[in-house]
């Protein structure tokens, strides 16, 4: 005899025949309604495991008005670094171990700018296609943040509440972590600092900028920053032009990972010993630092659970949550083989020689 089974997947019709009860008591049952006994509950329930049967999600989302799907949209340019630089992976890791746990998925979404990312955020409002969105990389006086109001679907920024214009955000002190990572080299005995920074446009880094001024005033430090805004040739014409400088900064503090592991190849390529004639310290620790020689001295943070943190409130969000703002973790200094004292001797540089100056 063929069961529904073998013919496919089971339906609410196939449980109903089995218990011998109508579609709709099967309905009222399966959906945990009133409207049946509790002895013909069982019985429907039991006939539903014996055939695993399982709810329709597209059913389910159509009478729930629901997508299941939070969106995503990013850059061309951040996803053509996935495969060197970690942090958004490790975000979307975060994101997607919380969106996994509600059955939900995530709609990723690749736009070559701004213009058509507010686009893209039209097109889900007509179509419904999300739930809620989760928007990154926040400028000063962001369109996308300005524009919220009218989307169809809750927001959460990822970034500092003085640019989430009272939607739900989550943030991390960056200009505290600043300040502790300038009084850490100042510590150490450096006198002159280099910053490499990201895009100036974004407002994490300017505040860490405003941070990293701020900090090294205070301390009567020398500092200039070069802005590469993450490109990696960039990067390293930057380190080549501070390490021929003079007198040149015996430190550098950089907005991510790869800059810093591409300044220590640089470093090697041109003779400089890392630490003894110059400290780098990377920012967010991911693996890349711990995979280099030596060891890559960071601000520490928690990426992936910063990811899961903002879908968390996310969920909140769509739960009925008056919008706040929520403070994550600080970076926190992780010391290892690419700081210390200036002219220490320590050498991390496989004895290469000094270029002097430091």
């Amino acid at each position: 005899m063929t069961t529904p089974r073998a013919l496919g997947r089971p339906t609410i019709r196939d449980v109903a025949d089995r218990a011998g009860v109508s579609i709709s008591a099967a309905s009222y049952a399966l959906n945990g309604r009133p409207g049946v006994s509790a002895t013909t509950r069982e019985r429907i329930l039991a006939a539903a495991e014996a055939l695993g049967w399982l709810p329709d999600s597209s059913a389910r989302r159509l009478a729930s008005s629901r997508s299941e799907t939070i969106g995503l949209v990013l850059p061309t340019s951040t996803a053509d670094s996935f495969g060197v630089a970690p942090w958004f992976m490790e975000f979307i890791s975060g994101i997607e171990s919380v969106l996994a746990g509600r059955g939900f998925g995530l709609l990723l979404q690749v736009v070559p700018d701004r213009d058509a990312e507010l686009a893209v955020y039209r097109t889900w409002t007509r179509s419904r296609r999300v739930d809620g969105v989760i928007l990154v990389d926040i400028a000063a006086d962001d369109p996308r943040v300005a524009a919220a109001p009218a989307y169809g679907f809750p927001v959460v920024v990822a970034g500092p509440p003085d640019q989430a214009a009272g939607l739900p955000c989550v943030w991390t002190d960056d200009e505290a972590a600043v300040t502790q990572a300038v009084r850490y080299l100042a510590a150490l005995g450096h006198r002159r600092l280099a910053r490499i920074a990201g895009p100036p446009e974004l407002a994490h880094i300017a505040a860490r900028q405003r941070a990293f001024d701020r900090a090294a005033d205070d301390a009567d430090l020398e500092v200039r920053t070069w802005t590469t805004g993450f490109a990696m040739e960039a990067v390293r014409s930057a380190v080549r032009e501070i390490v021929t400088t003079r007198p040149r900064p015996t430190a550098l503090l950089f907005d991510d990972d790869l800059g810093a592991v591409l300044a220590l190849g640089v470093a090697h390529e041109m003779g400089v010993a890392v630490p003894a004639d110059l400290s780098l310290l990377a920012w967010d620790d991911s693996l890349l630092c711990r995979s280099t020689y030596p060891q890559l001295s960071a601000m520490s943070h928690d990426v992936r659970g910063y990811g899961a943190h903002v879908a968390r409130r996310l969920f909140a969000t769509l739960e009925g949550a008056e919008p706040a703002v929520h403070l994550d973790t600080t970076p926190r200094i992780t010391p290892r083989g690419t700081t210390g004292p200036p002219g220490s001797g320590a050498r991390g540089g496989q004895g290469t020689p000094s270029l002097g100056g430091g």
